[in-house]
């Protein structure tokens, strides 16, 4: 694969789109009187279905043939599979690693989600309960950040190969980091009474995704070869299908009502094999 400066600053401002969308929940928490659970569940089940799609459709088989390069069919295929669930291994030691209670990426019911906010703003105020909120925030900040590292590198990868599979993936990714924000700057608020501070976190933790595309585009630029590109294509695979059945799919299910959530996969493995057919 040989990237030219643009297309390298393309795929990098798909992820730091992708990243900055923890503001835009951010700001949604501060002017929002409740939250649209309905709206949430559909958008996340949306996001699952374009990873989903992608991943099998479009990345699998990229990074299948990258390995077919320099090793027989057989050998690529195996290689391709190792890929696969080595990147599945990665976020799944990285959420095994985060504490279960701070991690916004757990699945939490609509019940408990409204107990805290409730807890939050009969508190607000209180010095006993400030710096139990800050912590809360902030782990939580750390957490999306933690895992934010890897979806970047797998946005980035996907866009310099592919520009209109990197902007489906930013956007999927985009929408998930959405809810992230808000999970960050409520207790930051609410402990500090700052909106900046609250939305600073918030963004902060968002640019994780922009960092690990950085940190990987150097090494893959170093080690560049269709060994390396195919591990990588098929390790991202791995993250985004990871992310789907783990946080989004369970979240949607948890948020929305009857069937609104494989709709919502539906409709986004719709989207993603329309703008794939009608772009190529």
């Amino acid at each position: 694969m040989h990237a030219t400066p643009d297309t390298v600053l393309f795929a990098f401002g798909l992820t730091l789109f992708a990243g900055l969308a923890t503001g835009i929940g951010s700001a949604i928490a501060f002017f929002a009187r409740r939250t649209n659970y309905r709206f949430l569940a559909i958008s996340l089940a949306f996001s699952a279905g374009v990873m989903l799609y992608v991943s099998f459709l479009e990345i699998m088989p990229k990074a299948h043939a990258a390995l077919a390069q320099a090793h027989s069919e057989r050998m690529a295929g195996w290689l391709t599979a190792l890929s696969f669930f080595g990147g599945m291994a990665l976020i799944g030691l990285i959420d095994f690693f985060v504490p279960g209670a701070e991690n916004p990426h757990e699945v939490r019911a609509v019940s408990e989600v409204e107990q805290m906010r409730h807890e939050i703003a009969e508190h607000h105020g209180h010095s006993g309960h400030s710096g139990k909120l800050l912590r809360m925030g902030i782990l939580a900040a750390l957490a999306i950040g933690i895992h934010n590292f890897p979806e970047g590198l797998a946005t980035f990868i996907a866009a310099l190969d592919n520009p209109r599979v990197g902007i489906a993936i930013a956007i999927a990714i985009a929408l998930h980091n959405i809810p992230e924000g808000v999970s960050v700057s409520v207790p930051i608020f609410y402990a500090t009474g700052s909106r900046a501070k609250a939305f600073g976190w918030s963004v902060l933790s968002g640019l994780a995704e922009p960092l690990g595309a950085a940190i990987g585009y150097l090494l893959l630029r170093t080690f560049l070869s269709p060994d390396v590109m195919g591990f990588a294509f098929g390790a991202v695979a791995g993250i985004m299908v990871f992310i789907s059945i783990d946080e989004l799919l369970p979240t949607a299910r948890e948020y929305g009502k009857g069937h609104e959530a494989i709709y919502g996969v539906i409709a986004g493995m719709g989207v993603m094999a329309l703008s794939l057919l009608l772009l190529k």
